[in-house]
């Protein structure tokens, strides 16, 4: 509505905005603080009688902002009394959802703010709405509180799916309990089981629906570069991609040995692939936990993959070490050579480290790793999104490795090191040779 008023010329638009009532500042304030006078048609709340409204939309579609305005029209038309806000970890539903610049905080208009409270996790709006946010990561919290309406950000990064099930449960308050989630979409069990849900109502947008409101940098940076990709039809336009069937990793082989509890292990390392700079579109220094059991199953227990400098990776990569009680990190040398060794040893001088070298090829070093999930011998504890795109699109030759795939790799190969074949052993048989002696 605002982009066809906008076409109209100045005295035509004063005229249509007095006619219809709009003739005060006042008024024209709160006319500019309405979502539907400034929603584009998808972001629109959906008509008909639905339980989950699934929002599957690529980067800069508006997600956020949606999420938001459709928690804020609940709330101002009295329907919603207690809110669930859930996010993939807390930092991501306060960061987000809240204090972001399309969060709750953002879009409600100064006549109906909600007051926050940031210890305990809480907005409430001047008609006694309270809006709580949660974790995916901690499901637990989930299994007791009851809730009206729920917001589910990015459902594809969860990494318990234990969560949504929890959220479920709780969705027992008032006349007709619904949920919006807003996700990029992405081939996750949870993704595909709410496509095929009938309760589900689904709208799919790409990120040039938005693009008048996007900073040309970023749809010169991003859009330029993944246009066109597999990574960009998903990213960018939204599209659920089967597996690449040229790929080491499949997706069903992942999840179909996940798990959500650890066995005792026997031996735990971090392995870490270091970025040689920190500099914008630099890679990342890949960061991965990795456990072995008394059966020989490998069990990732984490991602910390990050965009640092070497004294920061160093202080994340040693934060794993100690989370995790782990026994050794392994990192790759060929690009820093002592450097990162000397670099984890600046921030902790005790740390067992064992440096790597790759004297082969990554896709000979990575294929005894894929078949050992071909086999069902690793298992992936929750969900590690980034890290399972990066293995399930790594297509050798065509692409280098990236940085969480060559962790993965370096830190399953310390634990689950590729048996070597065994050489043949002459086999000796009695009788006497030319010389008298034992005959082979």
């Amino acid at each position: 509505m605002r982009e066809l008023l906008a076409l109209k010329p100045p005295k035509q638009r004063l005229k249509t905005l007095n006619d219809a009532g709009f003739d005060t500042p006042q008024k024209l304030k709160i006319l500019d603080a309405s979502w539907g006078f400034n929603a584009r048609p998808k972001q629109r709340t959906p008509p008909g009688d639905w339980r989950i409204w699934l929002i599957l939309a690529g980067r800069g579609f508006g997600k956020t902002r949606t999420g938001a305005e459709w928690v804020r029209e609940q709330v101002e038309s009295g329907k919603a009394k207690r809110i669930a806000l859930v996010g993939p970890t807390s930092a991501d539903a306060r960061d987000v959802m809240i204090e972001g610049e399309s969060g709750l905080l953002s879009v409600c208009p100064e006549w109906n703010k909600p007051s926050y409270e940031p210890s305990k996790r809480r907005l409430t709006w001047p008609n006694g709405a309270i809006a709580t946010a949660y974790s995916a990561d901690e499901p637990e919290r989930l299994r007791g509180p009851q809730h009206d309406f729920a917001w589910c950000d990015e459902l594809a990064a969860w990494r318990y799916p234990e969560a949504w099930d929890m959220l479920q449960f709780g969705l027992r308050l008032g006349d007709d309990p619904r949920v919006i989630v807003t996700t990029t979409p992405k081939p996750t069990p949870m993704v595909k089981e709410l496509v095929r849900n009938p309760n589900a109502y689904i709208t799919k947008g790409s990120t040039y629906e938005n693009r008048e409101n996007l900073a040309p940098a970023f749809l010169e940076a991003i859009v330029g570069k993944y246009e066109g990709t597999r990574l960009g039809r998903q990213e960018l336009n939204a599209e659920i991609l089967d597996d690449n069937p040229d790929a080491l990793w499949q997706r069903k082989d992942i999840d179909d040995n996940r798990v959500s509890k650890v066995p005792e292990l026997i031996r735990i390392v971090v392995g870490v692939d270091p970025a040689a700079t920190s500099k914008q579109g630099a890679d990342d220094t890949g960061i991965v936990v990795a456990g072995i059991d008394k059966n020989k199953h490998g069990y990732i227990l984490g991602d910390y993959t990050c965009h640092l400098s070497p004294k920061q990776w160093a202080i994340e990569a040693i934060a794993a070490f100690n989370k995790h009680q782990a026994d050794r990190v392994v990192g790759e040398t060929n690009n820093g050579g002592e450097m990162v060794e000397h670099t984890l040893r600046t921030v902790d001088p005790g740390i067992p480290f064992k440096s790597v070298h790759a004297s082969r090829g990554k896709q000979t070093r990575a294929e005894p790793i894929s078949s050992y999930y071909e086999q069902g011998r690793i298992h992936h504890v929750g969900s590690f999104p980034a890290l399972e795109d990066q293995m399930c699109d790594w297509v050798p030759g065509i692409s280098d490795s990236p940085d969480r795939v060559d962790a993965l790799v370096w830190a399953l190969t310390e634990l689950l090191p590729p048996e070597k074949p065994r050489q043949s052993v002459p086999k000796f048989s009695p009788g006497f040779g030319l010389s008298g002696g034992m005959r082979i």
